[in-house]
């Protein structure tokens, strides 16, 4: 009997922890909806940008053949201007998927996200860095787009700011060099209720003089 109350008792805190790591998982956040990133790809920035890619080569001091310096000196292919830099931009398509997959309730307009702000943090490949020393310090950007409850949203941000390649370390590689970052970029915001919501996706950052 004594054998049987214990089996017992073992099989039912087994199914109390079953229920409770599933409802963990279910309910994080107060949301019934989940961010979720489609696409995240970087742009250099330059006179001529390039193309979206999920792999961004970002220059750190960039070459003019066009136009003037800050002195009116005439940049040409022949007489090239350099010592200039340029942000690099980002930019996501981002969805929502509902938590609860077994609803038949379709979602409303009180589930659609609001993101206003956009944390950027880089890091080594290792997941080591120190900001401001061995990788580009940290920054918040902001920016307003809304996700509908059923679709898509594509939202431009700043990626790599350009003053930060006036910066330790990026300023150390115009004289040679390279630096792989990954860039962990959170995009926060709240549903039409106040819920809170937040999602984060990651980018390769290639730092060179490429020109």
């Amino acid at each position: 009997m004594t054998r049987m109350r214990i089996i017992t008792r073992i099989l039912t805190a087994a199914a109390l922890l079953a229920a409770t790591s599933c409802s963990s998982t279910v309910r994080t956040g107060d949301s019934p909806m989940f961010l979720v990133i489609n696409t995240l790809q970087g742009t250099a920035g330059g006179p001529t940008p390039g193309q979206p890619s999920s792999l961004l080569f970002s220059d750190v001091d960039a070459v003019l053949t066009a136009g003037t310096d800050s002195s009116g000196n005439a940049c040409t292919p022949t007489a090239p201007c350099r010592g200039f830099v340029f942000n690099d931009s980002g930019q996501a398509v981002l969805s929502l998927a509902r938590k609860d997959v077994s609803s038949a309730t379709a979602p409303t307009t009180n589930n659609q996200v609001t993101i206003t702000r956009i944390h950027i943090h880089y890091r080594l490949a290792d997941g080591s860095g120190v900001p401001g020393s061995t990788v580009p310090a940290d920054f918040d950007t902001f920016a307003t787009a809304t996700i509908p409850s059923s679709g898509t949203a594509t939202i431009g941000f700043e990626l790599v700011r350009a003053a930060a390649k006036r910066q330790v370390p990026l300023a150390t590689l115009v004289s040679g060099g390279f630096l792989g970052v990954t860039a962990d970029v959170t995009f926060s915001g709240t549903d039409q209720v106040g819920n809170a919501v937040s999602v984060t996706g990651s980018i390769q950052i290639e730092f060179a003089n490429w020109a």
